[in-house]
């Protein structure tokens, strides 16, 4: 995976739920989002 900013990361996650393709890529995403201490959404 390319580096990404915590905002770019963020963005790019939601952008992948809400298509709701490439599941595998949204597991690689929402793994890195966990291990950086993220919240991609503000009321979850």
């Amino acid at each position: 995976m390319k580096i990404m900013s915590n905002e770019q990361l963020v963005v790019t996650y939601r952008d992948a739920v809400k298509s709701g393709k490439e599941k595998e890529w949204i597991k690689i995403l929402k793994d890195e989002i966990k291990r950086r201490g993220l919240r991609p959404f503000k009321n979850r």
